[in-house]
C-alpha cells in the first residue's frame, strides 16, 4: 500500500490554485512568451506556475518551449 499512501499525500499536497494539464496547455505559450521577454510570469498566471512545479511532465514540454523561443531567430 506504500504506492497508493504516497499517491494520496502527494493528492492532498496538491496547491488549489493547480489548474490541471488541460489548461495549463492551453496558455503555456503565453506564460513561455512571458518567461522569455523577462516578465515575472508566475506573477501573471500563478495556478500555471502551480501546476508547473507540481507536473513533471508539463514542466519538461514548458522548458522545450522555453528553448525554443529562445533560439528562434529575431
Amino acid at each position: 500500500m506504500t504506492g497508493w499512501r504516497e499517491g494520496l499525500e502527494r493528492f492532498l499536497a496538491t496547491d488549489p490554485r493547480d489548474v490541471g494539464c488541460d489548461e495549463a496547455m492551453g496558455v503555456l505559450h503565453l506564460y513561455v512568451e512571458l518567461l522569455a521577454s523577462g516578465v515575472d510570469a508566475a506573477a501573471h498566471y500563478p495556478g500555471l506556475a502551480s501546476h508547473l512545479a507540481a507536473c513533471g511532465p508539463c514542466a519538461e514540454d514548458a522548458d522545450g518551449l522555453l528553448a525554443a523561443v529562445r533560439d528562434r531567430p529575431n
